[in-house]
């Protein structure tokens, strides 16, 4: 029997215990060297209050109870216009939507959408190497031009407007086509079965997510609930207290759960950055069917607290802090320059007006980059938020016309004439939903005592309304403001079909 010299053995060992140090070596360096997977849930119209954690009641929201346990909750995070399209344009361009001249929500008859030379966060995301998937509502176009596939998405899954423009409508349904549902850039139904949709689309998120494991992503999930009308599966019909809207946040949770968990078994959640929020607020003119802006002002399609502050929750492992709660006031603009950042990405060369927020998320004491934070209606500069304070320029608002709506249905339904959804200024939209129009005087807020934005304290003031109405001198003439008659000079064209 021959047997290996004992100084031969020892070297071999030696080597193999080398080998084995440069393969962990290198398998550390990959995973460091790996760009962060990217998952971004945007709700439809809901609430401040509808989290657990954020006061809701009749129904609960564990899942994102606990990625607000493992991440930071961010409570003055606000969008840029409190309605959808205009909200979309914000978050994935960098820019106020008036920049790129979408405001308000596209429907069936538009023949606007993004600009094709808008450089969108998927793109941007894509030309890092990214896997990209957007499951959901787009809202940004409904022809070809401005879809998805079109601006960065390698998969497509979803309706190109708000799920009301349908035979659901509650006052126009007589007049509304057939609600197309697409895979990539095919309609593949036509008035889908709206109470499987947060069910077909979680379950293609986790697809993607199992597909792409060993790749960097960016899965994008735009829900289309609880945007009226409201749906569940039979799985949560029925379950909560608070009736169908608390089903239907149940099971937006259990969504969110889901994608989740397969992060979680897929061993990928220390490498993804998770983020959820709301394009808007509550639409409370629908009542029984609408979300809770809980202690803020009024909802959806007002610049009030309850219009534009929205729930959110960032998660990132070892980067973000767990367990926190920062009241920032930071906006979805930011989120492109600052996931451009941390990927170390390419930003638009037109401007942006999102600021890098990079330090407000990963340090305990980050604060917000920005001087101040502006809030358009329409092409309407109404309100400015700096520190503390929030002011109110002379405005006309919505609010609910009279007893909120019940079974879907908008306050004071089949009392007013609704015009057509081609008149999209605020007074078709109150006609069409239940609302009346009122003015605002000039207001200043103090929202560190006051996030009701019940008690006018401008006379006050008189030093920081001044300071603040000068604030918005260099915005009006960038991006206009059609209060007080200024064209902006820093709007670019939306893209327009023939």
């Amino acid at each position: 029997m021959n047997v290996l010299p004992t100084v031969f053995l020892r070297r071999l060992v030696l080597l193999s215990l080398v080998g084995f140090h440069l393969a962990i070596s290198a398998g550390s360096a990959a995973a460091a060297d790996r760009l962060p997977n990217i998952v971004l849930i945007v709700a439809d119209d809901m609430g401040y209050g509808d989290m657990s954690s954020q006061g809701a009641k009749g129904f609960s929201t564990p899942n994102l109870d606990k990625l607000g346990e493992e991440g930071t909750r961010l409570t003055s995070f606000y969008v840029a216009q409190p309605v959808c399209t205009a909200s979309r344009a914000a978050f994935l361009s960098g820019c106020y939507p008036n920049r790129v001249s979408l405001q308000g929500a596209l429907n069936h008859t538009s023949k606007n959408g993004i600009h094709p030379d808008e450089y969108l966060l998927p793109e941007m995301l894509k030309d890092k190497g990214y896997a990209t998937a957007g499951l959901g509502k787009w809202h940004l176009g409904t022809v070809m031009e401005f879809w998805p596939t079109r601006n960065g998405f390698d998969e497509w899954f979803g309706t190109p407007y708000s799920n009301d423009n349908t035979k659901y409508h509650p006052v126009l349904a007589d007049e509304m086509p057939p609600f197309p549902l697409y895979e990539g850039e095919s309609v593949i139904e036509l008035d889908p079965d709206q109470s499987q949709f947060t069910k077909r689309i979680t379950d293609k998120a986790v697809s993607f997510i199992e597909r792409n494991q060993d790749r960097p992503f960016f899965l994008y999930v735009p829900h289309i609930m609880p945007h009226v009308p409201i749906f569940a599966s039979l799985q949560f019909r029925g379950k909560t207290e608070h009736g169908l809207y608390g089903d239907v946040l149940e099971e937006l949770d259990w969504s969110v759960g889901q994608i989740l968990a397969a992060i979680d078994r897929l061993k990928l959640t220390d490498d993804t950055i998770v983020i959820f929020f709301s394009d808007n607020g509550p639409w409370p003119s629908y009542g029984e069917h609408a979300g809770d802006a809980g202690p803020l002002r009024e909802g959806k399609l007002t610049t009030f607290e309850g219009g534009v502050r929205v729930p959110c929750i960032m998660r990132w492992p070892g980067h973000i802090p767990a367990g926190r709660v920062c009241d920032e006031p930071v906006m979805a603009i930011d989120l492109l320059p600052t996931l451009t950042k941390i990927v170390g990405g390419t930003l638009p060369t037109k401007k942006i007006d999102g600021l890098d927020i990079s330090d407000v998320l990963l340090k305990p004491d980050g604060q917000t980059p920005h001087e101040a934070l502006f809030f358009y209606a329409g092409t309407e500069l109404q309100a400015i938020r700096q520190g503390k304070w929030k002011l109110h320029f002379a405005h006309p608002y919505i609010t609910v016309a009279g007893e909120p709506g019940k079974g879907g249905k908008p306050s004071n339904w089949g009392q007013n004439k609704a015009q057509s959804i081609t008149q999209s200024g605020i007074e078709g939209i109150a006609s069409r939903h239940g609302g009346r129009v009122e003015q605002l005087e000039l207001s200043l807020f103090d929202l560190s005592v006051d996030p009701g934005e019940t008690t006018n304290v401008a006379a006050q003031h008189p030093d920081i309304v001044a300071r603040m109405k000068k604030l918005a001198g260099p915005i009006r003439k960038d991006l206009g403001d059609s209060l007080t008659g200024v064209k902006g000079s820093g709007v670019r064209e939306a893209g327009w079909v023939k």
